[in-house]
């Protein structure tokens, strides 16, 4: 008897059906072997390792499946699960994390920690109503004017013909107010037009004008900072759910460390990414003291656009409190 019930208790191991592996599916802009999908590919090895393969990522890097517009669109009827979003691209779920980018609003990555740790909660619990589940947030890098001919004053702006990003038409607002000749198209459309000339200037972090080799054709560099740029990790909140609970909180633990990490790499790499281009032919314009005053000037008119246009104004004047705050600091 005890036989039998053993030869049954085998059969009925060997024919229950295996754990379904779930497969997450994840883009980024970033090219392999950037940082950026480093990282990525860092958290799909933990998960795997966590998870005993249960559980995998599949990263769809440089762009393939296009803009940060398109890959909030593929999110939505689930073609993809999730990626690397920057604070542009998320205001396609909500705009509230746009703040971090208003022009010459933040000034060092000081001023941005503190308010990145103000806020981040308010970021988050506004993406999770719109059904998005944050892993981690990292640095993008501080963005930068680079243009075909050298440009140091704002009265100059009006001799280019600036890349606005498609889909952000308070940002064409913001350049145009600027003095630029707003030139809307898709990230990925910007090397090409550089090459024919529809456009001749771009705002990018450093890295980015490198990793994405724009800078070489527009190699002038003004050294005011625009506006820092962050991103985001991000997985839909039904595919998240679909991964087993008893792995959600050391998942989420893992990507929180690899997120820390990489923003501390990127802020290095951003400042080394001049070095690196200009060996390459960049020219790095500085100012002095009362040009980046009028620079400061000119972006502080562009507050009330942000403010009433691109962001919901509760969470920009949280902002400018938590700023007024730190900098009262002794």
């Amino acid at each position: 008897m005890m036989r039998t019930l053993l030869i049954a208790a085998l059969l009925m191991a060997f024919a229950a059906p295996a754990q379904a592996k779930v497969t997450v599916k994840l883009a980024t802009l970033a090219p392999e072997g950037t940082s950026w999908f480093k990282a990525l590919r860092q958290i799909g090895d933990e998960w795997s390792r966590i998870s005993g393969g249960e559980v995998e990522i599949k990263i769809y890097a440089g762009g393939v499946v296009g803009n940060e517009s398109q890959m909030v669109r593929k999110m939505r009827i689930g073609q993809v699960h999730g990626g690397q979003i920057t604070n542009v691209g998320l205001a396609d779920f909500d705009n509230a994390a746009q703040v971090i980018q208003t022009p010459l609003l933040i000034h060092n990555n000081a001023e941005l920690d503190h308010v990145m740790g103000a806020m981040t909660g308010t970021f988050e619990e506004r993406l999770k109503d719109k059904g998005i589940v944050v892993l981690n947030w990292g640095d993008a890098g501080w963005v930068h004017f680079f243009t075909g001919a050298p440009m140091t004053k704002p009265s100059e702006a009006g001799n280019f013909k600036m890349y606005a990003y498609e889909g952000d038409p308070a940002a064409v607002k913001l350049f145009d107010s600027f003095g630029f000749n707003s030139v809307v198209m898709t990230a990925t459309d910007v090397l090409p037009s550089l090459q024919s000339g529809l456009i001749d200037a771009f705002p990018s972090t450093r890295l980015g004008g490198l990793s994405l080799q724009w800078f070489a054709l527009a190699k002038n560099m003004l050294d005011v900072p625009w506006a820092p740029l962050v991103g985001a990790t991000v997985i839909s909140a039904d595919v998240w759910n679909a991964i087993p609970e008893q792995y959600h909180a050391e998942f989420m633990q893992v990507a929180r460390k690899i997120g820390s990490d990489m923003g501390q790499t990127i802020r290095k790499q951003d400042v080394k990414a001049v070095q690196v281009m200009e060996k390459y032919g960049l020219t790095v314009h500085k100012v002095d003291d009362a040009t980046r005053a009028a620079w400061n000037k000119l972006g502080e008119g562009t507050w009330p656009i942000v403010r009433t246009e691109m962001v919901p104004p509760e969470v920009f004047d949280a902002v400018v409190k938590h700023l007024e705050e730190f900098r009262a600091k002794p």
